[in-house]
């Protein structure tokens, strides 16, 4: 369970897994090439489109998404065979754990005993639970342990367990000296977690959301419509999960029953089989993007100069084509929408709705809360050293587990209710969500945060007196809170939508595909002639489909909100 032996794959299992990364690559890559066009034309036709004034009034925290980096012993379960043993770990800014034999290896440099970015992993604290999870991951693991060899994990009872599990890795076995060292440790764990989960998603460049859609539109040409939560990880870390998710069915069927061991011995060696599977197949996904790299800094490049000359014609030819295919799918897809998707949106867009709000409402109390400290201190003519320290801990607010956990809960709380009420649209992606939440809501705080800031930066002198500087502050203050509403406002707008898409999207293109996919035949001409990838027939048809579906979704946003709006009633402030 600690550092990582020879690998369990011989040379056949190895060369075996190669050639399914190699086909992965070969059947994916056509896709990314066909969404990195779409890209393009995409951003050029919000370029000529009418400007849209600038929706954030919050001033954009440029710091590079991180975690606080934390670090102290704990107790792994590591070596062969895994006991029990000293370690020290450190979570750094970036979302990769490590762990040293001594805090002395780690103080003087040295390499590490073994280390690993979290992404994909999950954080248990209950070691029944654990054992539960263990248990289900063989056949037979559920049997009577009482004849099994004597388990590191029941000889020594963990009081304050930290079990990082992961579908496709070894898992990791810690336990901290207290409890309030357990909760510490639980929360920077989360939130590298959830750093290293949303790469893509947070990113604003055109090739992400090009890789995004492209795995879903792959994925969908497999047959697997619905969203889920494969889409956590960088580039290659999708891909590897991808696959991983393929041949799953395969290595438990060829590869389970000849696993040595009973029991929980059993389900270990499962994890060191999945473990090696899976960092076979991350390098050659690795590999193989970076060979891609070349040719896709090329490719857009020649998409931008062959795109821009025709790109009105190319918008042109798509609205007509689009309007012409409104006509023939609408009947169909209102009778899809009105049949199974109008029943169940209003209860996801309420949960969702309310959910969001919760949120922002515990950031905005929070920033309120840390503007008022400021202030106390100010008229109480604290130390400037004090002082100083405080305006240092309220700029790094956003990046305080502890602090930012009240909002992060919020996003947690309708979790199971959302699931629930989404599994029927196939739609498995909550951990996905949930994040994306708790990044809105982290991204919201440092903007005000940010702007708060340098606004009193701008507006504080040294001729000022204590009462004219707090009165300058208030000033700032009040436009700081009027400019988070509006953003948090837009914001949890672009959420909601986005995330009705997400689940509905997929299912109502999954629905509409035997008796729609042969409609588009007559179209396809138009499309060919002119002979561009970044226009398809396919392309046009989801954007229809996703134009439908976004009026209903706004219909059902939009009385939602004023239902919330009419229902709030006045109480008291939870305001410092």
């Amino acid at each position: 369970m600690g550092g990582r032996p020879s690998s369990p794959l011989d040379k056949q299992q190895q060369q075996h897994l190669k050639g399914q990364v190699d086909t992965l690559l070969r059947n994916f890559l056509p896709c990314y090439r066909g969404q990195l066009a779409a890209s393009v034309l995409q951003q050029i036709s919000r370029e000529l489109g009418p400007q849209e004034p600038a929706r954030c009034q919050l001033l954009q925290n440029k710091k590079l998404p991180r975690v606080r980096e934390h670090r102290g012993p704990l107790t792994q379960l590591r070596g062969h065979p895994p006991q029990w043993q000293p370690t020290f770990c450190v979570l750094r800014g970036d979302g990769r754990l490590e762990w040293f034999s001594h805090r002395e290896e780690y103080e003087n440099g040295n390499h590490p005993l073994g280390s690993t970015t979290l992404t994909g992993y999950t954080v248990l604290t209950s070691q029944r639970e654990y054992l539960r999870l263990l248990d289900a991951l063989c056949p037979d693991s559920s049997r009577d342990h009482t004849q099994e060899e004597p388990d590191p994990l029941l000889e020594m009872p963990v009081s304050s367990p930290l079990f990082l599990q992961h579908p496709f890795r070894k898992h990791l076995c810690f336990s901290a000296a207290t409890g309030e060292a357990q909760r510490a440790w639980r929360l920077a764990l989360q939130g590298g977690i959830r750093l290293r989960g949303t790469v893509l998603q947070r990113s604003q460049a055109p090739a992400a959301r090009a890789f995004l859609d492209a795995i879903r539109l792959y994925r969908q040409q497999h047959g697997q419509f619905g969203n889920d939560d494969a889409t956590l990880g960088s580039d290659a870390e999708v891909l590897t999960s991808v696959l991983m998710r393929e041949l799953l069915p395969e290595l438990r069927a060829q590869t389970l029953p000849g696993l040595r061991g009973a029991g929980r011995a059993r389900a270990w060696a499962w994890t060191k089989l999945l473990d090696a599977v899976h960092a076979a197949v991350l390098a050659g996904a690795s590999a193989g993007l970076r060979a891609f790299q070349p040719e896709k800094d090329e490719l857009l490049a020649s998409l931008e100069r062959t795109i821009r000359p025709d790109a009105d014609q190319m918008l042109r030819l798509r609205a007509r084509v689009a309007s012409r295919l409104k006509a023939e799918v609408q009947s169909p897809l209102e009778s899809c929408l009105c049949g199974k998707v109008d029943a169940q949106l209003p209860r996801i867009t309420q949960t969702l709705l309310s959910t969001v709000e919760a949120e922002l409402a515990a950031v905005r109390t929070l920033l309120t809360q840390g503007m008022d400290r400021l202030f106390r201190l100010l008229r109480g003519s604290s130390s400037s050293t004090q002082l100083r320290k405080e305006v240092y801990s309220f700029g790094e607010m956003p990046w305080d587990p502890e602090l930012m956990q009240i909002c992060y809960r919020e996003a947690k709380r309708s979790r199971g209710q959302l699931g629930q009420l989404a599994a029927p649209f196939g739609f498995f992606g909550t951990q996905s969500l949930v994040f994306g939440a708790q990044d809105l809501a982290q991204q919201l705080m440092a903007d005000a945060v940010t702007t708060f800031l340098q606004l009193a930066d701008q507006c504080l002198t040294t001729t000022l007196d204590c009462n004219q500087a707090t009165q300058q502050l208030e000033k700032v203050r009040g436009r700081v809170l009027k400019k988070f509403q509006s953003d948090s406002s837009s914001a949890r707008r672009r959420f909601i939508h986005g995330w009705l898409l997400c689940i509905f999207l997929p299912f109502v293109l999954s629905q509409l595909e035997p008796s729609c996919k042969a409609e588009l035949l007559k179209f396809e001409g138009d499309v060919l002639a002119v002979g561009s990838p970044a226009l398809t027939i396919e392309g046009i048809y989801e954007d229809v489909v996703r134009g439908f579906l976004l009026q209903r979704i706004n219909r059902d946003v939009e009385t939602e909100a004023r239902r919330g709006t009419c229902s709030r009633q006045p109480g008291p402030s939870t305001e410092d």
